[in-house]
Order: structure tokens, then sequence, then C-alpha cells
């Protein structure tokens, strides 16, 4: 009898051992700008990691089963071209596929995810970042969830003609909609009906409750913060967390050091106007030979911005992304919340988190701060496996 109860103590041991908990579970995370250096950078998966935070080799190390891969058309220079510039990224994501077909598998649904990762293998899904890549077209909403796409962001950080973004709120010169035009609400409708998920990162507050009053299927922010810790726009209230929770939706936490310190929130948006002209000093050169100026180049001015000031600017650590990973479990639930990185969407990451590899940590910090086996899983990807599959359950409904 002491012999069973002490094998029973053992296992528990093990289970609360942050390695092996990490190890054993099914780490989905749902946003990482990395096509755009497959494109623009002619970059392979498999490559050196470079300036970037996600490759094939830091997914291993850091145990991630899943990414979800940014479809982002910046709105600008791609303005009137929104269909080629997201085809053309889906395309990057693709080739990664074709050109690794041992390693990379493309994920439709939760079941897809469970699957490549009971079997080793790195599974690439996708999502569209901003809705003005739909060119307010249903028909190119269904032909690029055909292609694959499995949630869109409504707006990223531009008002589009059917949905406000919480980006450009201030600017009088941008046409708002007071939340979401009718067509809006057919967007939000037809995703329903085909079981993509409807993302709320981005978006303003007005666009927020209106999908909330919309949708019937479970609400995504796939890579948002809490408001309530970093006054950003761009993060979530409590408010707005709870209803993402009644709708059993999730809300994934971005690494982004604006909004998870308020701090370094205030001194980054202090110092733009200089970053804004070192940036179109670089930018120059591209738009005098007619081409689009690659998100990389303006990442690399904000890195060596930051490597000139870091005697006197500090990074926040990765304690703050900690703090709003356990404040919206504690605010929304622990069954909704998970990780949104927003790998090679930013410059630079809080200190202690260099790429993908470093997610060890953030379950071992968890922990440390009670989180359970049980909880962390959740946490890690069961939650996001839940969401999506009820997302894909209510359009059979349809």
């Amino acid at each position: 009898m002491q012999a069973v109860a002490n094998t029973a103590l053992l296992h528990w041991l093990v289970m609360q051992d942050p390695a092996q908990v990490h190890l054993e579970a099914t780490i989905i995370d749902t946003h990482a700008d990395t096509p755009q250096r497959f494109v623009d950078e002619d970059w392979d998966f498999s490559g050196n990691l470079s300036h970037g935070m996600l490759n094939l080799d830091t997914a291993r190390k850091g145990n991630l089963a899943a990414e979800f891969f940014a479809i982002w058309v910046e709105p600008t220079q791609w303005r009137g071209r929104y269909a080629h510039r997201t085809l053309a990224l889906i395309d990057g994501v693709y080739e990664q596929l074709r050109r690794h077909p041992r390693e990379m598998r493309l994920g439709l649904t939760a079941e897809d995810i469970v699957s490549a990762r009971q079997d080793g293998v790195f599974c690439a899904l996708l999502g569209i970042e901003g809705g003005h890549s739909i060119e307010n077209d249903l028909g190119l909403l269904r032909m690029y969830h055909r292609l694959g796409i499995r949630y869109l962001t409504l707006t990223w950080a531009n008002t589009n003609e059917w949905a406000d973004s919480s980006g450009d709120l201030d600017d009088t010169s941008i046409q708002h909609h007071g939340g979401l035009t009718d067509f809006g609400r057919e967007v939000v409708r037809e995703m329903n009906r085909l079981g993509m998920m409807v993302d709320v990162s981005h978006v303003s507050d007005a666009t927020f409750w209106d999908v909330m009053q919309t949708t019937h299927a479970p609400v995504l922010a796939s890579h948002s913060c809490a408001r309530a810790l970093t006054n950003s726009a761009r993060n979530l209230t409590d408010e707005q967390m709870r209803a993402i929770a009644t709708s059993d939706g999730a809300v994934m936490v971005n690494f982004y050091p604006a909004f998870v310190d308020e701090r370094w929130r205030r001194e980054w948006k202090a110092c733009e106007p200089e970053r804004d002209a070192l940036r179109a000093a670089v930018e120059a050169k591209y738009r005098e030979r007619g081409e689009p100026v690659p998100y990389s180049v303006q990442m690399q001015v904000d890195r060596d911005f930051y490597a000139q000031r870091s005697g006197e600017m500090k990074l926040p650590g990765l304690d703050a992304v900690i703090d709003h990973i356990d404040y919206v479990a504690k605010v929304a639930g622990i069954d909704h919340v998970g990780l949104g990185s927003d790998f090679d969407g930013f410059s630079l990451l809080p200190e202690g988190i260099r790429s993908a590899a470093d997610l060890p940590k953030i379950t071992a910090a968890l922990m440390e701060r009670g989180y359970t086996a049980e909880q962390m899983k959740k946490i890690l990807g069961g939650n996001l496996l839940r969401v999506m599959a009820a997302v894909q359950a209510e359009a059979r409904t349809e």
C-alpha cells in the first residue's frame, strides 16, 4: 500500500515539474507575422533566426506545436492591391509547407493540430490580420477560407469601410462608422457560417460591442492584453474580457512591450517622432525606386534606435507578460486565456524572452505563481483548441 502511495506521490511531483508540464502540453500560439519574412526576405523557415523570433529550430526548442501565421497587408502602400498582397503572403506559407513536408503541415481544424502534435510535425495555421484584405467582398472572404484562413482580425490599426479600428479614432480625416456597418455585421455572420473565428484584436470599443451583439459563435482576441494594466486602446477592458468569456471565447496575450508595460508604452510613444524621422530617411530609398518598404526595415530602425538608447531606456521583463496572462486568467477565467505572442510583428521583445525557444520560461513563471499542470495545459493550448472546435461546430449547425 505504501509503495502505491509513493508511486502516486512521485507521479504527482513529476506532473508539477514545469519542464515536464511544458513538454507534455500542446502549445499553440495564435499570432506571428513571420510570413512577411518568407515573402520579402525570401527567408526559409528552417534558416538561421537572424533578427527574427520564430523558426523551425526555436519552435522545436520551445515545444511549440502550432502557430497561426498572420497574413498582414500594410494598408497604405498596398492600397488597391490588398488581395494581391494577401494571396502572396498565403503563398509564402504554402511554399514553406512545400519545402518542408516532413517537418510542417497545414492545419484547418482543432483535430489537425492534435494530429500533427502526435506525429511530431509542426502545424501551420493561417489567420488574416485586417479586414481590408477582403476588399468589401464576401466572395473573397469565402475564397480565403477555402485557402485555409481560420480567423480574420476585423481591423488592423486602420479603420476600413465597414469596421472601426482602435488605432485611428483620433484621426479626423478618417471616416468612422461608430462600430460595425450593416456590411460589417454581414461579415461577422458569414464568418460564423464558415466556421472562421472572429478576431477582435485591434478593433475599437464600439466595434467590439457590435461584434458581441452580432456573433453567435465564440469570439477570439488573437493578440491582446489587459487595459487595466497597460492603458493602450489596443488592450481589452475587464468588461470586454468577461464578454469574450461569456461567448466561450479566449483572450490570447500579446508579448509586445508597449502592450504589457505602461512605463515602456509612454517612453516608446514619446520618442515616436524621432523614430518616424529615422524610418522616413531609410524608406525614402525604397520609394525612390518605386518599391514597397519591407516591414523588417522599419523594425531594424527601431532596434538600432533602442541600441543607442539602451542606457537610458529599459525594456520590461518577462514578468510583465506573466502579469497580463495572470490578470486575464483571473478576470476572464482560466478557460479563456492563452498565448498570442505577435512574434515577428514588432522589433523588441521583453527582457528574458528572445524567441519561441524561451516559451518554457512562461510555463515555469506561471507555475511559480501557483498555476497547476492542468491549468497550464489550458493556457498553453487547450483553450484555443476548444474555441476553434466550438466555432467550427457552430458552423455545422447553420
